[in-house]
């Protein structure tokens, strides 16, 4: 007999990743963002020249006997995550040169789909204490489709907008978790290893996911997923099995404020923009028959007929197909290439899109 639990919205679990994950329902998050053990310890670099422990990393941290174990473990949690994620959901998955290449591999392997690979460039990174190689300045993130088929959210938009209206690139600059954000133990040590900055998390939630939906991260760690996803008014569900870190983390969420919902209108893309025929404007009387088109440069004339076409002499169509045929271009976006005059000024036929029902065209 199935068991069918009711989904922990908003909630901190503690326990195993893929235990729990096990007993939430199939296909009921929006987006996952994993932060798994980076496999420090194969690689013998769990303690400096000095013998202490890399940022306090406690070696119970990272438990790989080895890179079989690891693996293994690698395609369980995903395992779960495919199983949890809708059909257009998405996987954000962070690391370093120490396990991101597995993890990738075996992303792909699973049928995951690729879509970026990030690379998050630290403004402050730690030095290298040994001074053999190059200072690790940068972490990878792999944002990854459940599927090649996944009609998978990307809000392009409000990337362009966070970065001053210039197309968002996959080289970001952001600092390292310090000053009041870097939660501490009553020592004043660092709580957590690898605790992330919420300026990463902010960008990863925003660029990918809308208010209301749900974000799970396996390993939570001190909280900052959940912490980002209250603040932009995001459900999620948080595991983490070290209770330490789990106290700490509701800690936190208990002094984070949610935007206000005003706040949280991002800008909008085409994908979101309503799919309105151009027979309908002119069914509306925006663009009536006999309404005369032009391009931006007056170089041609098209007028609009009745059943939602337009003719150019002899030429008759889409509004798509004919700009095409007076252009020799193979394809062309009729709503950005046609204009109509309003008071003397040109004015894209796109622009009529946006009227709403029972109101006059622009």
């Amino acid at each position: 007999m199935e068991l069918v639990r009711e989904l922990p919205l908003d909630q901190v679990l503690l326990g195993d990743a893929v235990r729990v994950m096990r007993m939430l329902p199939a296909a009921s998050v929006h987006c996952v963002f994993a932060d798994p053990p980076y496999n420090l310890q194969l690689r013998g670099e769990l303690r400096r020249p000095d013998d202490s422990l890399v940022d306090g990393v406690d070696e119970d941290w990272d438990r790989f006997s080895d890179f079989a174990a690891y693996d293994a473990f690698t395609r369980e949690w995903l395992a779960e995550c495919r199983r949890l994620l809708r059909k257009d959901g998405t996987l954000w998955v962070i690391g370093s040169y120490h396990n991101i290449f597995r993890i990738g591999a075996i992303l792909q392997e699973m049928d995951f789909w690729l879509l970026n690979d990030i690379v998050w460039r630290k403004a402050n990174p730690m030095p290298n204490f040994r001074g053999r190689r190059f200072t690790n300045a940068h972490e990878t993130l792999i944002w990854a489709a459940r599927g090649q088929d996944s009609r998978h959210r990307f809000n392009y938009q409000a990337m362009k907008a966070l970065n001053d209206d210039v197309q968002m690139r996959s080289d970001w600059f952001i600092p390292l978790c310090t000053g009041g954000e870097r939660l501490r133990n009553a020592h004043g040590l660092k709580l957590h290893p690898t605790q992330k900055p919420e300026a990463l998390l902010h960008r990863v939630l925003l660029s990918s996911t809308a208010p209301g939906d749900i974000v799970l991260d396996p390993f939570l760690g001190t909280g900052t997923t959940a912490a980002v996803a209250r603040r932009l008014h995001r459900h999620y569900i948080g595991i983490e099995r070290h209770p330490a870190y789990v106290e700490a983390a509701l800690g936190r969420l208990r002094r984070i404020r949610p935007a206000a919902p005003e706040a949280l209108a991002t800008t909008p893309g085409k994908r979101e923009a309503p799919r309105v025929p151009f027979g309908s404007l002119v069914e509306r009387g925006l663009l009536p028959p006999g309404t005369r088109l032009t391009d931006r440069m007056r170089r041609v004339q098209a007028i609009v007929v009745a059943d939602g076409s337009i003719r150019v002499g002899s030429v008759q169509g889409s509004i798509h197909k004919v700009g095409a045929e007076v252009t020799q271009a193979p394809s062309c976006n009729g709503w950005t290439f046609w204009h109509v005059e309003r008071g003397g000024v040109l004015v894209a036929i796109d622009v009529f899109r946006a009227t709403p029902p029972g109101e006059t065209a622009p």
